[in-house]
């Protein structure tokens, strides 16, 4: 039997939702045109006005937007309420230092807590359930979503955020915790801590768990599965549409289905913005048709993906989306925490090194590993050893501040990072994430 927890939208047909969606997407584009001059300037110049949207056919007309928008608009310019209105905002990194910025009305929070609670209700939580929340809180959307989603079941939550492992271990015996929510690299250190401390899986009550805010593999859940003795599900979303949410797995754990009474999405063609098929591979498109401070129309993720209509065994008729299997830009995501390039770049540029660089990220132990090599000036290079592991400490601490992660600085001789013909390649990601 599947659970829900909005039965009338999770398995309305296709042409009611295509009707619902429409509706939404008129008053949200003339509510954007109206109150949002950014986006404004963008329709304009695309010569397109309100009227132009009469249903969910027409959204091809309608500009993109990008993080590069997010960045020229930071902090209030794509805001379409008075600040007055806003309640509440959640960030994430941006490309050069820039965070991005979300703002939320009270209502903006009800229907993401909305989303969330349809996640847990997927995997079979209900109101007798204990909710682990081992994502962090704070600016990040992984807790407060959550959080909120399992207040809204009836859940006794545990606001736990991350890190202090044996802490984690000790409520989850002794409280009975039966729902994990944490980034999956999270879930999988739990197991193996578990497993050091003596214990396992029959020491603990979990049956699920809640794992996303990073790309993971089959491989990887069926670890995770096996060593909590769960079933772990996916869940998708982003700061800039929201956060945790936007598509949820449910027992078929064969792609997230996307709540498309809030969001509608597309796949377009990286290279050329055209709207591709169901079933095609290109990049996802999401528009928020209810959220009322920060409504991005048309905003690219730059997650590559297929979508697919094909009929769940859970009964549910929302659109799915498989794991995002890459991304159409440079950003990585390590340990839950964006991370570009350029922001490597710029701290390199600000603390006097050059900008001849290379990134290697791993999974060593299921945790995400980052060194960043840099190469020195012949002038650099001159200095001892001990000046050298100085410098390597600055540089790492001024990269957490940054990045707000740790990676591993190595400084090497002039001329030993290969130059490249072309675009350079700055990036070497060892994990198999697909």
């Amino acid at each position: 039997m599947a659970n829900y927890w909005n039965q009338e939208i999770e398995c309305m047909s296709r042409e009611d939702m295509k009707k619902l969606q429409s509706e939404r997407l008129v008053a949200q584009v003339k509510h954007v045109y109206e109150n949002v001059p950014y986006y404004r300037d963008l329709m304009d110049k695309k010569g397109v006005t309100p009227d132009d949207i009469k249903s969910i056919d027409d959204l091809h007309k309608l500009p993109f937007l990008t993080k590069a928008d997010l960045r020229d608009a930071y902090p209030y310019g794509l805001l379409a309420k008075p600040l007055a209105d806003c309640t509440e905002i959640h960030s994430t990194s941006g490309t050069t230092g820039k965070r991005v910025v979300a703002f939320y009305t009270k209502n903006d929070i009800e229907l993401w807590h909305e989303c969330c609670a349809r996640a847990i209700v997927a995997v079979g939580g209900t109101e007798d359930d204990i909710c682990q929340i081992a994502y962090g809180y704070g600016l990040f959307t992984g807790g407060a979503g959550l959080d909120g989603g399992s207040h809204k079941v009836g859940c006794l939550t545990l606001p736990m955020s991350s890190g202090n492992t044996e802490r984690q271990i000790q409520f989850m015996m002794d409280l009975k915790s039966t729902i994990l929510c944490c980034t999956p690299s999270y879930a999988a250190y739990i197991g193996e801590t578990l497993h050091e401390m003596g214990y396992t899986p029959d020491d603990i009550h979990l049956k699920a768990g809640i794992f996303g805010a990073e790309p993971w593999t089959e491989e990887m859940r069926r670890e995770i599965e096996k060593s909590l003795g769960i079933k772990a599900y996916d869940i998708y979303g982003l700061t800039e549409t929201s956060g945790p949410g936007v598509s949820f797995e449910c027992e078929a754990q064969t792609g997230m289905h996307i709540n498309e009474d809030h969001f509608i999405a597309e796949i377009i063609d990286p290279d050329t913005g055209e709207v591709l098929p169901e079933g095609a591979k290109g990049e996802l498109v999401f528009t928020s048709i209810t959220k009322e401070a920060f409504p991005l129309l048309r905003y690219r993720t730059r997650d590559i993906c297929v979508l697919t209509r094909e009929k769940c065994s859970c009964g549910r008729t929302l659109v799915k989306m498989c794991k995002p299997m890459g991304r159409s830009d440079d950003m990585l995501i390590i340990r839950g925490v964006n991370v570009f390039p350029s922001q490597i770049e710029t701290v390199l540029i600000e603390q006097g090194y050059s900008p001849n660089y290379m990134i290697e990220v791993d999974r060593v132990n299921n945790t995400d590993t980052m060194d960043v090599y840099v190469e020195l000036t012949p002038e650099q290079f001159s200095d001892t050893v001990k000046d050298l592991q100085s410098k390597e400490k600055d540089l790492a601490a001024a990269m957490k501040t940054m990045l707000g992660i740790n990676p591993k600085i190595h400084l090497v001789s002039p001329k030993t990072i290969a130059r490249s013909e072309g675009k350079a390649v700055r990036v070497k990601d060892n994990r198999k994430l697909h």
